[in-house]
């Protein structure tokens, strides 16, 4: 007879532990890149942002810690400025490459 687990028992997920260096981080967004949803990539963002220190990626982007856990939110749909400045301060840059046939 197998156990029954309660879901409520089990350890919450935290993506931000496995954001530990800037290849795991760059596969991590490169993957919500590709689902086109721009509150996906928000969350992700966050998420990374997050793992590297709010305040850090704050100042190193000239934003305030509020502005961007405001932007960096699911049902967020930051400016592409915002994102650009967030990408520079996590040291990472967007690219594009073509579809796939």
């Amino acid at each position: 007879m197998t156990k029954k687990i309660k879901a409520s028992a089990l350890p919450e997920f935290d993506m931000t532990e496995y954001l530990d260096d800037e290849n795991a981080i760059a596969e991590y967004l490169t993957i919500v890149l590709e689902e086109n949803d721009p509150g996906a990539l928000a969350q992700a963002l966050g998420t990374v942002a997050r793992a590297r220190g709010m305040s850090d990626i704050a100042k190193a982007s000239g934003l305030t810690r509020e502005a961007l856990y405001k932007a960096l939110r699911a049902d967020a749909q930051p400016r592409l400025a915002t994102v650009q400045k967030v990408m520079h301060a996590l040291g990472l840059q967007l690219t594009a490459k073509p579809l796939a046939a």
